[in-house]
């Protein structure tokens, strides 16, 4: 059976055993407009340069939470973290641990019957109105009480960080959700990860929606570096309602396909909100970067820098879209995207752009495609440093203005270890 078939059984087995749930409206409706829409494949301008079709030709189970050892996936300083572990896409609460009295984590179910309803009813999959396509859909079409809503309540600070993580454990079909809630004043940090137990064929279809309200701050930290049969869609929706803070960092490293889509809606003047990243394929791997920043009102500030390095058969895509409404007057938005072609059969597509419909603004974006930096090179050759470890050096450095935007020590020394390994850099 193909995984298609699969899937249309499986959501009329979850409306059959779950029809008086408070999801199950919003799943009917997203799974019809999966129906209508369906995968997207190349023809698809936001998915030119990334197939994603031949997944669904396979037999994936859409899988239960497993019982695993988290042990060998967690983060430096989980000892003093919040851990919030899903399996084959579902929160399991026996593996995760909470020991922030700020943070509040509930099922995105029962959110919707407590004192949090107003707020899951008004923001929950609003990623819909940014993605309109049949994955975004999926997603939705497959909440179940393993969905999560996160909330941190008006003035209050998250004492220690929340980890989350990500497992796959077989050939799953992974479909983890997740919507987060900053009240006034709150503030919040972040570190998702992604990770599998043994080497089977996955794909992981993951939506994660932040709703940041007035004078609250967000920091959030995605690091990707599954193994090479491991594939996902990676969403991650930022909704800034108030003048608020966000900082967004994302690390890919490994997989089979990993796409990402990072959306920051400023609905509000004087938003702020900065996006890094860094991807770097070796293999096969290809890494897909999307990202909106849509400035909806006067006086907000973005800054967004991405940064790529491409070995042997590895492809990037970064695609930036900034839009300036019309009412955004006094925007300032800034979009950067380098890259650095590591070897003759590696590759990338870049494509950043602006839609501006206000008229004082201060909006810039750029790219640039190249090799290793040969004067460079050249200098620390003439020093009597070895060509492999001068080139390692070279790209370390490039590597660090984005790795130096991790907030948490940790996880920041944690991700230079991981790039610096590939490297083969020892500083």
């Amino acid at each position: 059976m193909d995984t298609t078939t699969y899937i249309k059984e499986q959501f009329e087995q979850l409306q059959s055993a779950d029809s008086g749930s408070g999801l199950s409206a919003k799943r009917q409706d997203a799974f019809a407009a999966f129906s209508t829409m369906g995968i997207p494949t190349t023809r698809h301008e936001e998915w030119k340069y990334t197939r994603i079709g031949g997944f669904f030709n396979k037999s994936f189970e859409i899988g239960a939470s497993k019982q695993i050892d988290i042990d060998a996936y967690r983060l430096p300083g989980h000892e003093v973290a919040n851990e919030l572990v899903f399996v084959n896409g579902q929160y399991a609460q026996d593996l995760s641990t909470i020991r922030s009295a700020e943070l509040n984590v509930v099922a995105l179910e029962d959110a919707l019957t407590n004192e949090y309803a107003e707020i899951v009813n008004k923001h929950f999959n609003h990623s819909a109105q940014y993605l309109k396509d049949g994955i975004n859909a999926l997603n939705t079409a497959f909440v179940t009480k393993g969905a999560v809503f996160i909330a941190v309540k008006r003035g209050k600070i998250v004492s220690h960080p929340v980890y989350i993580y990500n497992i796959t454990d077989g050939q799953v079909l992974a479909l983890p959700r997740t919507l987060v809630h900053l009240g006034e004043n709150a503030q919040i940090q972040i570190v998702e990860t992604f990770a599998n137990v043994g080497n089977a064929e996955s794909l992981t279809n993951q939506v994660m929606e932040i709703v940041v309200e007035r004078d609250a701050i967000l920091d959030y930290v995605k690091i990707q570096n599954e193994h090479a049969q491991a594939s996902q869609v990676s969403t991650t929706h930022i909704r800034q309602t108030g003048k608020s803070l966000a900082n967004a960092v994302t690390i890919s490293l490994n997989g089979a396909i990993v796409r990402n889509n990072t959306n920051v809606v400023m609905e509000d003047a004087y938003c702020e909100a900065h996006l890094y990243g860094l991807y770097y394929p070796k293999g096969n791997t290809l890494i897909d970067n999307h990202t909106v920043v849509d400035n909806a009102q006067p006086n907000c500030y973005s800054n967004e820098l991405y940064k790529g390095m491409l070995d042997e058969n590895g492809t990037g895509v970064f695609n930036g879209k900034i839009f300036v409404r019309q009412p955004a007057q006094k925007t300032n938005a800034f979009q950067s995207n380098k890259n650095v072609l590591l070897s003759d059969t590696a590759s990338v597509n870049t494509k950043p752009q602006l839609e501006i419909f206000a008229d004082d603004v201060k909006c810039s974006h750029g790219c640039t495609v190249g090799k290793l930096d040969e004067e460079g090179l050249f200098y620390l050759q003439s020093r009597g440093v070895p060509e492999r470890t001068a080139k390692a050096m070279l790209l370390h450095g490039f590597a660090g203005d984005v790795i130096e935007k991790i907030k948490i020590g940790v996880i920041r020394e944690y991700v230079d270890g991981l790039v610096s390994e590939r490297l083969g850099y020892e500083a």
